[in-house]
């Protein structure tokens, strides 16, 4: 069976930086788009970026663009997502998800194009 696991979570003071990891068994993460999702205590999750989703090197939404940045190696089975300039609108429970490469080329952060996900790793930005 497939199975994602995210770390790299903790506590950080507004401005720093964490950089989270998703690492993947049981699947090839070359044939996937793999996405990195978030839920902000109280709020609904939320797509904030993917690779292998779209042309390039990846997807993000307004919120997180140019401060995060995703990242994978050919024929390695971890996906990062390096963030910068944290802000505490950024605190929550991050999560990765595995989905098929051309649903999430219309639909990036769309829940239902992912199949498989990790439990999460808590982000907790402090003001």
């Amino acid at each position: 069976d497939a199975l994602l696991e995210e770390s790299g979570g903790g506590l950080v003071e507004v401005g720093g930086s964490l950089k989270l990891a998703c690492t993947g068994s049981g699947l090839d993460f070359d044939e996937f788009a793999i996405g990195w999702f978030r839920q902000a205590p109280g709020k609904r999750r939320e797509g904030i970026s993917c690779i292998g989703c779209k042309d390039g090197s990846g997807y993000y939404v307004d919120s997180v663009k140019g401060r995060f940045s995703i990242s994978k190696t050919n024929g390695e089975n971890i996906v990062y997502l390096q963030m910068n300039n944290l802000k505490p609108e950024d605190t929550g429970l991050y999560y990765c998800a595995a989905g098929n490469k051309d649903l999430t080329r219309v639909h990036p952060t769309a829940e239902p194009m992912y199949d498989w996900w990790g439990r999460g790793t808590q982000v907790i930005v402090s003001s």
